[in-house]
């Protein structure tokens, strides 16, 4: 073990640790950043080329997050010279009368985000190739758009590295010790940290474990499913096709979301917003496919342009809380291992005020947003102790 003390360690490089870890750095703090697989890798929930980045939000204390995000993601593209946002519009869908079109609606003019609201009747000639059901209302937010993720990673990494930071990856954690100084052992060496972050994705209670937690997560692998135009570029970036999201009202029922074709010439990406729970070890071996028949019958009635087969399918996971909320809070019992995990398949987007808020908890610093909605207290039923 080597006598050198870090600052701060952060386990898990995907889009929130290499946020965290920058921001970290970037305070002059001496950080280590580890990662269990070679990097770039897709094994987690970061890999894959877009995200959707919006401000359409039911709850108001995330689109105040995003307003913030969105300056922090222009700044990272400024310092790192490379395009990370395209904006598209993001179209969402939903029965008209539904409490949750009603309620987003009422959020979003409170807010004041630029918003379009459709009406069914001038729908066809502003998107064309998409079929509104019945009974559906539209809106459009208009600064929405597309996040370039796999880039955005790297350049975060990049500028974690250039600001003194230090990335291990190929390490798996196979040990923490909390203290004064954490102490953490992976298959290659021990190291040491006045404090520790754990950004680990689908491995988070994995870890926790050796820290006497475990809090309510559920781990679920999705297929990442891309469909062919019939026309070539009909719902292409170039063509200003939006990005979208089709609420689904009903109870057990996840949203509907695609992105123009873009890093696929060709091919859209639309998903099913939930997935199977599955061992995030073991990802490959869960192979239900009830959310790409259910994918089927929307891309046939609603996206005629598209041939209603998958043409190409990946897996990313999520990792989904009750509530579908983040935790970003520190150890109930360690004050200096912090945690930002249950990310529930909406985090992307938000990582560069995550990393703020993570890196602020971790310098013990008082976080800029009042985080009652991420603590762990909220599980009081949930989360227990392991020990």
């Amino acid at each position: 073990m080597s006598s050198e003390v870090y600052d701060c360690i952060v386990i898990g490089a995907g889009i929130q640790g290499s946020c965290t870890a920058y921001q970290l750095a970037k305070n002059k703090l001496k950080t280590l950043l580890l990662e269990q697989f070679v990097l770039p890798h897709s094994r987690g929930s970061s890999h894959g080329q877009t995200r959707v980045i919006r401000k359409t939000y039911e709850e108001d204390f995330y689109i105040q997050m995003m307003h913030e995000s969105y300056e922090l993601w222009a700044q990272l593209e400024k310092e790192s010279g490379v395009e990370l946002y395209r904006r598209t519009g993001l179209l969402v869908m939903a029965p008209e009368n539904g409490e949750g079109f009603s309620r987003l609606k009422a959020t979003m003019q409170r807010n004041k985000i630029p918003t379009v609201f459709l009406e069914k009747q001038e729908f066809s000639q502003h998107i064309p190739n998409v079929n509104l059901r019945d009974g559906y209302g539209a809106l459009i937010d208009t600064g929405a758009g597309v996040l370039y993720a796999d880039r955005a990673l790297r350049a975060v990494q990049r500028l974690f590295q250039s600001n003194g930071g230090v990335i291990k990856d190929g390490e798996k954690v196979i040990d923490i010790k909390p203290g004064a100084v954490v102490t953490v052992t992976t298959g290659s060496g021990v190291y040491r940290g006045r404090s520790l972050v754990i950004t680990a994705g689908p491995w988070a209670n994995t870890l926790l474990t050796h820290t006497g937690l475990q809090l309510p997560l559920k781990v679920v692998k999705i297929n990442v499913c891309y469909w062919k135009e019939k026309i070539p570029g009909t719902y292409s970036v170039n063509q200003r096709f939006p990005c979208f999201i089709e609420m689904e009202p009903k109870e057990g029922k996840y949203d509907i979301y695609g992105l123009p074709s873009n890093e696929y010439p060709g091919l859209m990406k639309v998903c099913y917003h939930m997935g199977s729970e599955t061992e995030p070890d073991e990802r490959d071996k869960q192979t239900d496919t009830g959310d790409i028949d259910i994918l089927v019958r929307y891309v046939t009635r609603c996206l005629p342009g598209l041939v209603p087969v998958p043409a190409v399918v990946e897996s990313c996971m999520y990792t989904v809380t009750p509530d579908h909320n983040f935790v970003l809070d520190s150890h109930p019992t360690y004050g200096n291992i912090i945690i930002g995990a249950g990310f529930s398949g909406h985090g992307f987007k938000f990582g560069p005020i995550i990393g703020k808020l993570l890196s602020q908890l971790a310098m013990g610093q008082v976080p800029s947003y009042n985080l009652s909605p991420f603590r762990i207290q909220r599980f009081q039923s949930h989360a227990r102790s392991s020990l």
